[in-house]
C-alpha cells in the first residue's frame, strides 16, 4: 500500500515509517518540521514539507501521490499547554484535521487511521479501560482529540470515510533507529534517562499519596514498535472504530524508577514533589479489542525491555537528532 503519513518527523510517526517500509510498504511523509525532525524521516520514504493548516498545500500533496490511506499524527499533545492555550489546540488538530479530510475526499482515499488518545476518557469509570467508557476529557488536548474523532465519524456517514480511532496509553522506547526526542521533553522514561545521563540532577515524583500500592501514579506503557504494528493491522485490513493500545499492565511511577536504576547502572535520585492537577491514580488499558479484532499481539511488553531500548537509544544519540 502506499500510505499519506502526516507527522513522520515526530517520535511515533518515524518508528510507523520505518516498519511499513519494512514490511514493503510505501509511505510519503507530508510534516511541517514545526516540531519534528528532518533526520527522524526514513530515507526510503518520499518526503514533503507542508502545513495542514494550509487547505490547498494538503490537498496539493495528496492530489501528487494518490495513497491508498492515510496515516494522521501530526498534533500538538502538551496537555498543560494545552490547559494554557486552547485555540491553538483546537485549530492545529481540528482544523488542520478537517483539511485532511477534504483533501481525502478531493482525490478519493477512504482509509484512515487516527492517531488519538486515551485523554479521551478523562477520568476513567473503571480500570482496565475498554473502548465503551463515557469520553468526557478534562483538558483541551483531549477534546481535541475527540472533537475530531466525532467529526471522522460524520465523515464515514456522509462521505464513506472510512475511520480508525487508535487510543494511545504511555509510548515509550525507541527501534534500532528512531527514538524519543521532544523538546520540552515531559515524558517519564526519557526524563529519568536524562538524569542517568547527567543531564538532569533528579527526577520528580509528582505524588506519594496516591491510592496504589506504592504511594505512586500508574500508567501502561507500551513499546513505541508494538504500537507501529498496531498501525500496520489496522491499515491493512478492512476496520473502522475504536481500539485501545496498551499493554494492560499498570507500573507505578516507582516501578519505572526502580527498573531504570536497575537497566542504566545509576542511582537516579528521585524527589518528591507534589501531586499535578488532574492526575489519575491509575490509567491502564484493556486491549482485548485490538487483539481480537486487529490480531494485534505486543512483542514488547516487559517493562525492562521498554527501558533498555530507550536508554540504548539516547545513549547512541545523547543530543538526540542534533547528533
Amino acid at each position: 500500500m502506499h500510505i499519506f503519513l502526516t507527522g513522520g518527523a515526530g517520535y511515533i510517526g518515524s518508528v510507523t515509517t520505518e516498519c511499513l517500509l519494512d514490511a514493503g510498504h510505501k509511505v510519503t511523509v507530508f510534516d511541517s518540521l514545526e516540531l519534528g525532525h528532518r533526520a527522524a524521516i526514513d530515507p526510503r520514504a518520499t518526503f514533503i514539507q507542508g502545513d495542514l493548516l494550509v487547505r490547498e498545500a494538503v490537498r496539493e500533496a495528496m492530489a501528487s501521490v494518490r495513497p491508498d490511506a492515510v496515516m494522521h499524527f501530526a498534533a500538538y499533545a502538551l496537555v498543560g499547554e494545552s490547559m494554557e492555550n486552547p485555540l491553538k489546540y483546537f485549530r492545529n488538530n481540528v482544523t488542520g484535521g478537517i483539511h485532511l479530510v477534504e483533501a481525502m475526499e478531493a482525490t478519493g482515499v477512504k482509509k484512515f487511521i487516527f492517531s488519538s488518545t486515551c485523554a479521551t476518557y478523562g477520568y476513567p469509570d473503571r480500570i482496565p479501560m475498554t473502548e465503551d467508557l463515557p469520553q468526557n476529557p478534562v483538558n483541551p488536548y483531549g477534546e481535541s482529540k475527540l472533537m475530531f474523532e466525532r467529526i471522522l465519524l460524520w465523515a464515514q456517514e456522509r462521505i464513506g470515510i472510512q475511520p480508525v480511532f487508535l487510543r494511545y496509553f504511555n509510548a515509550c522506547g525507541a527501534s534500532e533507529r528512531y527514538g524519543e526526542d521532544h523538546n520540552p521533553e515531559t515524558h517519564l522514561i526519557p526524563l529519568i534517562v536524562f538524569v542517568a545521563q547527567g543531564r538532569r540532577d533528579h527526577i520528580k515524583i509528582f505524588g506519594t499519596d496516591y491510592d496504589t500500592p506504592d504511594g505512586t501514579c500508574i500508567r501502561d506503557y507500551i513499546h513505541i514498535v508494538d504500537l507501529a504494528q498496531a498501525h500496520i493491522l489496522a491499515v491493512t485490513g478492512d476496520h473502522t472504530g475504536a481500539f485501545n493500545l496498551g499493554n494492560g499492565n499498570g507500573y507505578s511511577v516507582q516501578e519505572v524508577i526502580e527498573v531504570a536504576r536497575e537497566v542504566t547502572g545509576h542511582p537516579i535520585p528521585a524527589q518528591v514533589a507534589e501531586r499535578r492537577p488532574g492526575d489519575p491514580d491509575r490509567l491502564v488499558a484493556a486491549a482485548d479489542k485490538a487483539r481480537r479484532v486487529l490480531g494485534w499481539q505486543p512483542q514488547h511488553p516487559d517493562l525492562k525491555t521498554i527501558i533498555t531500548d530507550a536508554w540504548r537509544w539516547h545513549q547512541a544519540y545523547p543530543e538526540g537528532y542534533a547528533n
